[in-house]
């Protein structure tokens, strides 16, 4: 049985494409943090190429960003290809059947909160 479920904030912003017959990719990097901390008490995050296609693809593209946290579930595949210098590379990711958001967008991104047009007064000025 092939599946991985990873629960991570996205490392930078998804980047989305359409292959040559009209089908929606869109790929991005998952920062995972590790469950162990290291010698110097920090915590260290493994970075999971993640790929997805069609709607769920069409999803990632319109609704995630750099910093969001998320929990991706899919299979794990690796592939190769020949590099241009003849050499044989293999690449590792997981190809998501299912993405969801782990936090609301209120905690994600607090400065996009809405201003309320109200200014901050010092309680000396306050008349009662």
């Amino acid at each position: 049985m092939n599946h991985v479920f990873l629960i991570g904030r996205l490392a930078a912003e998804p980047e989305s494409r359409t292959t040559q017959s009209g089908i929606a990719q869109c790929s991005f990097r998952l920062a995972v943090p590790r469950a162990y901390k290291n010698a110097q008490g920090e915590r260290e995050a493994d970075f999971v190429n993640i790929v997805a296609w069609r709607g769920t693809a069409e999803f990632c593209g319109r609704y995630l960003q750099k910093g969001m946290k998320i929990a991706v579930s899919g299979a794990l595949q690796t592939r190769s290809y020949q590099a241009q210098d003849g050499s044989k590379r293999y690449v590792t990711e997981v190809v998501a059947d299912s993405v969801e958001f782990c936090e609301s967008r209120r905690e994600t991104a607090p400065e996009a909160t809405p201003q309320t047009g109200f200014q901050e007064v010092d309680d000396d000025e306050m008349p009662f």
